[in-house]
């Protein structure tokens, strides 16, 4: 087994690829979980266990951290590790989540605390120190899980993106009709409280970043997709159950989230409580939007 110059760790056999399958069978999680909690792309988690990606040794380092187990092991240049032990001493993780760094490790509390440091201070002014101190390690144990500053803006990114599309889904959940849906939709995008601020600063700061990066770019242009594609189907739900008018609801979603994006900025901009545009000013704006272009009378 050897590490190549790209940082990818090659593998005639499968080997690395059947060790990470035990890793995630005995930490017992689905495989979109553990890829959530390595914070990895789903889609290249499961190429990489298929065989048609090689992991990167970053990679390898957070499925050793998240699992418990020695990364030499899954180089297979150390002792086989006992899966029931490994399931004891993440379930043991679990429990004390207070002592541990995280729920889910190492790798996803300098996420979180990276996220956390961005809306506060802005992506280009957060330096690896910062993160590491936020999260009482080193920088070396920061660049050992994501050796560069784009794996970690790629890994705050696609973090914020699962977060924010699990919330929809509950909140989408929690409405007795399609109009209700969509209601909710709005409700979660409106900056009412200090958290969804932070969540709005932080988009707006990797937005900048998306025109600057190719990864974070390609990140934006997807999870923009799977946005309007949730008020999409809504609208069109919407549309069949004769709750909204016969738009088009592609264009309705693009309008939308147009709409949504523009208001929170200004928001952002207005300090609570001073003059300009509130939260409660965008929220009204939106549902008026709504009853005036799409709601059926």
């Amino acid at each position: 087994m050897q590490q190549e110059s790209d940082g990818r760790v090659g593998d005639t056999g499968g080997e690395v690829a059947e060790r990470v399958r035990q890793v995630i069978a005995a930490v017992g999680v689905s495989q979109r979980e553990f890829a959530r909690r390595i914070v990895m792309d789903p889609s290249k988690l499961s190429r990489s266990l298929s065989g048609t990606r090689r992991f990167t040794v970053a990679e390898l380092a957070r499925v050793a951290d998240t699992g418990n187990v020695d990364a030499a092991w899954l180089l297979g240049s150390g002792a086989q590790p006992d899966p029931a032990a490994t399931g004891r001493t993440a379930a043991r993780n679990r429990r004390t989540a207070g002592a541990a760094p995280s729920d889910g490790g190492r790798p996803l509390q300098i996420v979180r605390e990276t996220v956390r440091l961005i809306a506060e201070r802005g992506f280009h002014a957060v330096r690896v120190a910062d993160i590491a101190e936020a999260c009482a390690t080193s920088t070396a144990a920061i660049h050992y899980h994501f050796p560069g500053r784009d794996d970690l803006l790629e890994a705050a990114v696609r973090w914020c993106m699962d977060e924010d599309t699990a919330r929809r889904a509950a909140h989408i959940a929690e409405a007795a009709d399609v109009a209700g849906e969509l209601r909710q939709l709005i409700e979660l995008q409106t900056p009412h409280t200090r958290r969804q601020r932070r969540q709005w600063s932080v988009w707006l700061d990797l937005w900048a970043e998306a025109a600057r990066s190719t990864v974070v770019g390609g990140l934006h242009v997807e999870y923009y997709r799977q946005w309007r594609e949730t008020v999409a189907d809504v609208i069109r739900r919407g549309v069949a159950a004769g709750a909204f008018r016969p738009v088009d609801p592609e264009t309705a979603a693009l309008t939308l989230t147009a709409l949504i994006d523009g208001l929170a900025s200004q928001v952002l901009a207005t300090t609570p409580g001073e003059p300009g545009t509130s939260a409660d000013d965008m929220q009204s704006a939106l549902l008026a939007y709504v009853d005036t272009a799409l709601a059926a009378h």
